[in-house]
């Protein structure tokens, strides 16, 4: 990283010009993206403070306070990023699948697991229920949090129902299937990260996809 000084276990960058009027979000992005680092880094989210998130972002602490209430909109902010990538990729990946519908599915849950395994720690803060602000002290709501990743389940469940249309997948509740195999997909990512020696079989995706989104067979 250019321009950055150690300091014992973190890295911390000199203090930075001023934004000029108009690029406060120029800063909220630092910010977030200096958070995302510490996360990364660390493989921990309770590294990630507003104190660790200033100095990595080279500012002095009070100056998150016009972005940020306090850490976990900070956190919300990191998962709120992290969905947005995760469905840019799902999205991508659809784009270069072709048309076979069966295909189209598989891509999806492809770069899910894919994403799950290149970023652990994100993808943990993502899913984990590790990171659960107390609603009572936090800058959040209920609705908040229950609609993160709304967009992502959108993708699974339409991919599915393109299957349900072609004759490829059987389902009387596509939504509900969505669900179900979004499950599976998530307890795979989570056992492959913390149970890496397991002797998965060869076609466990195959598995799992197969009979939690009710394919037919070829």
């Amino acid at each position: 990283m250019e321009n950055v000084e150690a300091t014992g276990s973190i890295e911390v960058k000199p203090g930075r010009a001023r934004n000029r009027r108009g690029e406060g979000g120029l800063l909220r992005e630092e910010i977030i993206r200096a958070a995302v680092e510490l996360l990364d880094e660390a493989n921990d989210e309770r590294a990630v403070t507003l104190r660790s998130v200033a100095r990595r972002a080279g500012i002095a602490a009070p100056s998150i306070y016009p972005h940020f209430a306090d850490q976990p909109a900070i956190m919300f902010a990191i998962v709120q990023r992290e969905f947005v990538a995760l469905e840019g990729k799902l999205v991508d990946a659809l784009k270069t699948a072709g048309d076979n519908p069966r295909d189209r599915l598989r891509a999806v849950c492809d770069t899910y697991l894919e994403f799950a395994l290149e970023y652990p720690e994100r993808y943990r803060t993502m899913f984990g229920g590790l990171w659960i602000p107390d609603l009572a002290t936090a800058s959040l709501t209920k609705h908040d949090l229950a609609t993160l990743g709304d967009s992502v389940m959108a993708i699974v469940v339409e991919a599915l129902g393109e299957c349900v249309a072609a004759g490829q997948a059987k389902s009387d509740d596509v939504s509900a299937d969505a669900v179900a195999l979004w499950v599976g997909l998530h307890g795979l990512a989570h056992q492959r990260a913390v149970s890496p020696s397991f002797p998965w079989p060869a076609d466990i995706v195959d598995r799992i996809i197969g009979s939690l989104a009710h394919l037919t067979h070829d």
